[in-house]
């Protein structure tokens, strides 16, 4: 049996080259999606903030400049991996959008029509406890057990 090596004139073709195929491979897409979404889970409580009257003219200054900054260099980044921001708005099925649609949702108001960023929101808003132990072992032998309590909220505690 002979094998036959045929030398490629140009590696760059095939290399996808298309923003669709870079939007499909790569971690780029999915850390970006987060970041948006840590992103406006962090305006939301700024403009929660803002309305009970807890945050100093400064304080939301700075915070609307940082936020604002954020999203400058995540539309930047999107552009630099060919990921268009649309694109980070990932479509659950059943459980409805990652992100709500642009103007959809102001923090306090529901809406018809919830995205798991608005779920976010409120549990923050109105805090969670969760509350579990794990036992991980081999050989009908409980090796690790694990008891864990987290507290998620928005709130000063």
């Amino acid at each position: 049996m002979e094998m036959v090596c045929t030398p490629v004139e140009n590696v760059n073709d095939l290399l996808p080259t298309t923003s669709k195929a870079n939007s499909q491979a790569g971690l780029a897409p999915l850390l970006l999606t987060v970041v948006e979404l840590v992103r406006q889970l962090m305006e939301a409580q700024v403009i929660r903030r803002m309305e009970q009257g807890s945050l100093s003219d400064s304080d939301l200054e700075r915070a609307a400049e940082s936020i604002q900054k954020l999203e400058e260099q995540v539309l930047n980044l999107c552009e630099i991996f060919e990921v268009d921001p649309a694109d980070l708005n990932v479509n659950l099925g059943d459980f409805g959008t990652l992100l709500p649609q642009a103007g959809s949702y102001y923090p306090g108001e529901t809406g018809s029509c919830p995205s798991v960023l608005e779920l976010l929101d409120r549990l923050l808003n109105t805090g969670i406890v969760v509350d579990g132990e794990i036992d991980l072992g081999i050989a009908q032998l409980n090796l690790i057990h694990a008891k864990l309590r987290l507290v998620l909220t928005s709130k000063q505690m």
